[in-house]
């Protein structure tokens, strides 16, 4: 059985690559030691001699790993069977069972983990023929360990009387779980309990009978499953649908805690299972490399008056100074480091780590090496749902109004003004955090939230630009900005229930009609909005077009009508008509009255994060204007050509990754020049949620496979701006060097967030699926 995940020996075993496919003693990994430990009986056996047959039941993802270390080791017959899915160890042993009767009759089985280690193979095999015997009577025979000290780690078993006067044969009377210090103790002294070594001899027949008895639906679908396996060169493929209909039990529960006919053997060989880091100061090898202090290091590593320790470094230098009984492992991701007498317990980090969805119990560090598509699903989901909306939605909470701007890093609001775009902000993350299943207060929180954007209100239809810290009204401006992530917002809480947002959205879209729509005309075929109702700005800017442009299409998304899209067609025809740069691929940010770019540093300056977020935008925009024409005309047939929208994003997402990110960090630059210059080589978070948007809407969108992209995107903005963090925040803005420049945490940012990561949630759920 090799699928096994190795956990006890985190940060070296990961799912990826655990550690039956690891070399722990100089002579090879421990799966392929084991291979070599079961052909020792071959090997004695005549040339022309039936041989036994071995088979190794692992998990599919292994396979490259499993080719490689089985390259070259006979298997006299056998061959590798890949589980799509691990199902614990009883299917594992219904599948060695079926597979035997299958092709050999009612032959003995000897079913072995290969991730222990075991150095005596001539006393490993005389142990499994003292086992014979009672498998042939029909016994189910288990090998046990003599403990040599009050182990917690291991199961235990106890043992009656010898069978039948025969020597090293007992009854079995029962399993025991794993026990804490006291019981350990009193089992080792009581001589007749023994280690569960998971090593198992019987007849084929018998243990089908025992499924059949007493797990009939892990022997029905194991059989239906193996029906339908497909074979090739490499071994045999078992189906993922009808695999994994498979129970999930391990063969202790399942069947020998029940069976009436279990015999212990006790085992005659030296065994270790490597079941801690502690494990590897006492096997043979480890015995072998420790220095005159008792410590066994490996790699890189300086100590300096340390005893007794396990000292392992695969990255860099590691330097100890007067460590004793300690186990010190070092990877180039994660570092562990507890006294060896509990290094077992480094299964509880990795139980946390996976309950937050750390990747780093997941896969092992590898230059060169594409991540997996999809991999960060469970951190995102769990940073989202179980850190940071729940922070935001109670300490971010205004009790007498709205929203706090800021938050300082130990989670505290700051008395700060508030912006009409941030509590619009607000309001859309809860929104979206709802209908992606939150089960937070988020119905409560929105009509929270436009209580308070509905003070701000005018008598015309728009909406003010600030508060002060206390609710009062302090900015009057209607700013287009404002306006439209106001909108934005309602178009989310109309989604979600929200009676008010349409009648509030429509007045507000007829405000800006009627007193920001620029009605010149000028250039011929633009209708782009004035900044403020007195058109007072000395420059325009595309920004704020850019998220009406995201308005529109939100509420085409929520309604379907077709107004919203023509308003977006308009949006989209003055980006290409004004905003982007076509010589340069670049996306200029501010003009003149007459959407002329504006002359000096204003004109020249670029953002990368804008080529992003218009990249995803253009993407959705194409999608929409598609699905939509092909409705009109009755055709049902998909468009799969590119379309030139679609090709304008792949340049601006193509310009912003050639010229605007920093080959130190991978990070986006705050803003470059139209030509590639850096002009603000720091960073903030939210540029960094845009390039994962746009990464995930041109993915295959007839152009390249851009899915390692979107996950090395999504490392990085967890690497730099969450994980870094108090629970629950983030640091908003970095130096060039990755150095955090931030003191509070604006609110503002996790709207950006909360777009990026649901996105990205809809993309690894569409690959899963």
């Amino acid at each position: 059985m090799s699928g096994g995940v190795g956990t006890r020996l985190w940060p070296l075993s990961r799912q990826d690559f655990p550690k039956q496919f690891h070399d722990f003693s100089g002579n090879g990994s421990m799966l392929a030691r084991t291979v070599h430990r079961l052909n020792f009986i071959n090997r004695l056996r005549p040339e022309n001699s039936a041989k036994m047959p071995v088979y190794l039941i692992a998990s599919e993802s292994h396979a490259p790993l499993l080719d490689k270390e089985i390259s070259g080791l006979p298997l006299y017959g056998g061959q590798p069977v890949f589980e799509p899915l691990g199902r614990n160890t009883a299917a594992a042993v219904a599948l060695a069972c079926a597979i035997s009767l299958q092709n050999y009759g009612d032959s003995l089985v000897l079913i072995v983990p290969s991730d222990h280690d075991i150095e005596t193979e001539e006393q490993f095999w005389q142990t499994i023929e003292a086992g014979i015997p009672a498998a042939q009577d029909g016994k189910i025979v288990i090998f046990g360990i003599k403990p040599d000290r009050p182990e917690t780690g291991y199961g235990y078993i106890e043992i009656a009387a010898k069978t039948g006067g025969k020597e090293q044969v007992f009854d079995v009377l029962q399993f025991k779980e794993k026990p804490d210090s006291t019981t350990a103790e009193r089992y080792c002294r009581a001589g007749n309990f023994l280690w569960n070594s998971g090593i198992f001899l019987f007849s084929a027949k018998i243990m089908q009978q025992a499924f059949a008895r007493f797990a009939p639906e892990i022997k029905q679908n194991v059989s239906a499953a193996l029906a339908q396996a497909r074979r090739d060169f490499s071994g045999l493929w078992l189906p993922f649908d009808a695999y994994k209909a498979v129970p999930a039990d391990s063969v202790d529960y399942a069947i020998m805690e029940q069976a009436d006919n279990i015999v212990l053997v006790p085992a005659r060989f030296r065994w270790n299972d490597l079941g801690s880091w502690q494990s590897l100061l006492d096997t043979p090898a480890g015995k072998k490399n420790r220095d005159t202090n008792g410590n066994v290091i490996i790699g890189d590593v300086v100590a300096i008056d340390c005893e007794r320790s396990y000292l392992r470094s695969q990255s860099g230098l590691l330097s100890a100074v007067g460590l004793k009984n300690m186990a010190v492992v070092a990877t180039g991701d994660a570092t562990f480091i507890a006294p060896v007498s509990q290094s077992q317990n480094v299964r509880k980090i990795v139980t946390s780590l996976e309950n937050s969805g750390r990747l780093e119990t997941r896969f092992t560090p590898a230059p060169g090496r594409p991540p997996v598509a999809g991999a960060h699903l469970s951190r995102v989901e769990n940073w989202l749902f179980e850190e940071a909306l729940p922070l935001w939605s109670t300490k971010g909470v205004d009790d007498k109004g709205g929203f706090h701007e800021v938050l300082n890093f130990d989670g505290l609001p700051l008395h700060r003004d508030k912006r009409m775009r941030t509590q619009a902000r607000q309001v859309y993350t809860f929104a979206v955090a709802g209908a992606r299943g939150w089960q937070g207060p988020y119905r409560e929180l929105i009509a929270h939230g436009l209580d308070f954007i509905e003070k701000g209100r005018l008598d015309n239809g728009g909406f003010v630009a600030t508060f002060d810290a206390d609710g009062h009204i302090k900015d009057t401006t209607e700013d287009f900005y404002d306006q439209s992530f106001v909108l934005l917002a309602l178009a989310y809480a109309h989604a979600g229930g929200e009676r008010r947002a349409r009648r509030l959205a429509e007045e507000s879209f007829a405000f800006l009609d009627k007193y920001l729509l620029d009605k010149s005309g000028k250039p011929a075929g633009t209708r782009g909005y004035f900044e403020t109702r007195q058109n007072d700005r000395p420059l325009r800017r595309a920004n704020p077009h850019m998220h009406f442009l995201e308005t529109c299409l939100a509420w085409y998304e929520v309604t379907g009508e077709a107004d919203y899209l023509d308003r977006a067609a308009n949006i989209v025809d003055l980006f290409r008509n004004i905003f982007f740069d076509a010589d340069n691929w670049a996306l200029g940010e501010f003009f003149d009255a007459d959407w002329q770019r504006a002359k000096g540093e204003a004109g020249d300056i670029c953002e990368p994060g804008h080529h992003f977020e218009w990249a995803s935008l253009l993407v959705a925009y194409e999608r929409h204007k598609t699905a939509f024409a092909a409705r009109q005309a009755n055709d049902k047939t998909a468009d799969n050509a590119p379309h030139n929208i679609v090709l304008l994003a792949r340049k601006l997402y193509a310009s912003a990754i050639a010229s605007g990110v920093n080959r130190t960090t991978g990070l986006a630059y705050n803003s470059v020049s139209r030509f590639g210059t850096p002009i603000d080589c720091a960073t903030r978070s939210w540029p960094q949620t845009e390039a994962i948007k746009a990464a995930i809407a041109l993915d295959s969108n007839h152009g390249p496979d851009l899915k390692p992209e979107v996950e090395s995107r999504i490392a990085r903005l967890f690497r730099w701006h969450i994980d870094t963090a108090p629970k629950g925040l983030w640091i908003d803005a970095i130096d060039e060097q990755g150095k955090a420049r931030s003191q509070s945490v604006p609110a503002s940012i996790f709207y950006h967030l909360v777009a990026a990561l649901t996105y990205y949630m809809d993309f690894a759920a569409a690959l899963e699926s």
